[in-house]
């Protein structure tokens, strides 16, 4: 009884001990994202300049879809850090959302920020996959009249390629897709999923064979092949 009492009392010290900080990631990994945010809000109170509960409130507020939140955390990381590419691509990233809830002429305004920021990340941090995906997505998305392009997209995908077969050949597929080249983006697809063996390469597939190709037997031979 005196040994549970103890343990009981030791559980209770260490709860007490705990940082906000700690806390709050605890909440985080665990989703219960409105609890995490009231005690990353209290470590930097006590703290301004602490870096990981701001990007955690930004990852909040991004999760949250409340873009004008998360691009104010992510601002003040960009200048607290101006070195961390990570911080730059997630600041282009909820730009880049914002930009897609907003009107066509604010979103016109915000282009070339959020094309910059993903830029920069891949400046700081010459292998950063993520932000050169941004790249290939958005340069599909924007009207040719303010800087689609074709020809830029496949550029940081073959980057992607250099960096990484599976990425590489994921994007060059989804840019076949987009433009409807289904058989091309078959063939990428396929050596993405015999590389990477994944649900997303997988899905990637499956999607396109049974959404675009209408081949409704090679999906199900497919999905049978995987789930083995």
């Amino acid at each position: 009884m005196k040994l549970i009492i103890i343990f009981f009392l030791f559980l209770h010290v260490l709860t007490w001990s705990q940082t906000n900080f700690e806390k709050g990631e605890r909440l985080f990994k665990e989703r219960k994202f409105i609890q995490a945010q009231d005690f990353f809000e209290s470590a930097i109170k006590t703290d301004p300049s602490d870096l990981k509960s701001i990007e955690y409130l930004g990852d909040i507020a991004g999760h949250n879809k409340s873009w004008d939140k998360a691009i104010i955390y992510y601002k003040k990381l960009k200048e607290l850090k101006p070195s961390e590419a990570n911080y730059f691509f997630k600041y282009g990233g909820v730009l880049g959302m914002k930009a897609k809830d907003s009107n066509k002429f604010v979103a016109l305004g915000m282009i070339g920020e959020v094309k910059s920021s993903f830029e920069k990340a891949i400046i700081l941090n010459p292998k950063h996959i993520e932000a050169r995906w941004a790249l290939v997505v958005l340069y599909l998305q924007l009207p040719g009249i303010i800087g689609g392009s074709e020809s830029k997209a496949v550029r940081y995908s073959n980057e992607l390629l250099q960096l990484s077969p599976v990425d590489g050949y994921l994007s060059r597929g989804q840019i076949e897709e987009y433009f409807k080249r289904y058989t091309s983006a078959e063939i990428l697809y396929v050596k993405a999923n015999e590389i990477g063996k994944s649900k997303i390469t997988f899905q990637t597939l499956y999607n396109l064979y049974l959404n675009k190709l209408k081949e409704t037997k090679k999906a199900q031979e497919l999905k049978e092949q995987f789930y083995k």
